[in-house]
């Protein structure tokens, strides 16, 4: 193993379980929204929209892990002009997944981890779905949003036989009226726990008794990292009580 970098921040919830897993006592700051491992500890910079960066400069990070969707271009953009490494991760489906956490963590000094193969294990041996079903994916109400185009949570269902109503829209997280939901000709809604927390009691309602809703954790459906080696089991199981 190469010598890891002493002091890591992570802006990227996904990739801070992944090096807190791999490279333990790396990390020395993380978001505030950065909540795997439950026992993280280490000082949080702020949102991943809004760090601190400042804070994050004190720090005195050897290394800086973003993601071009996660976190804005001018904080990055002043990190580095504060003088810090900062590796940004574009990561847009499954593939580029794995690929992205490999150097993320080779980055970080790592041999590739055990969790990383189980994770590509788990997702090549599904098996090829019998029927596919069209769903809506909301991931905020008030206004309601849900995934579009060209996004990792609507590859990760595609795989399990879930094709995403809205992936060939213009916009990759569009906001879309419930009228015009509740019109789609939807088989199916998925309602994530995050980033809004979708419950039993908020959301499934609105959809409700004309379209079947499944409840999926947002950590399952949205983060790459060690969960992926659990997701697809997660995923299928949420969806069979739904559908059978």
């Amino acid at each position: 193993m190469r010598p890891a970098p002493v002091r890591v921040v992570s802006l990227v919830p996904s990739l801070t379980e992944a090096v807190a897993v791999t490279v333990p006592g790396a990390l020395v700051g993380a978001t505030d929204w950065c909540s795997h491992p439950a026992d993280l500890d280490v000082t949080r910079v702020g949102g991943t929209k809004n760090p601190d960066v400042p804070r994050i400069v004190a720090l005195a990070p050897d290394l800086v892990i973003a993601n071009e969707e996660e976190n804005r271009a001018p904080d990055l953009a002043a990190l580095r002009a504060a003088g810090l490494q900062v590796l940004v991760t574009e990561i847009r489906d499954l593939d580029q997944a794995f690929r992205e956490l490999a150097r993320v963590l080779a980055a970080c000094g790592a041999d590739r981890p055990r969790w990383l193969g189980e994770a590509e294990a788990a997702w090549r041996g599904l098996p090829r779905p019998d029927i596919r079903r069209r769903a809506a994916i909301p991931i905020w109400r008030r206004p309601w949003m849900v995934v579009g185009r060209d996004t990792f949570a609507g590859d990760l269902l595609a795989r399990l036989g879930v094709d995403n109503a809205y992936a060939d829209h213009a916009e990759r997280y569009p906001r879309i009226p419930l009228e015009e939901l509740r019109a789609a000709g939807l088989d199916l809604v998925i309602l994530p726990d995050e980033p809004y927390r979708f419950t039993r009691d908020d959301g499934p309602e609105a959809f409700l008794p004309h379209t079947p809703v499944a409840l999926v954790g947002g950590r399952h459906l949205t983060w790459y990292g060690p969960s992926l080696a659990e997701a697809p089991a997660a995923l299928g199981a949420a969806l069979r009580a739904t559908i059978g």
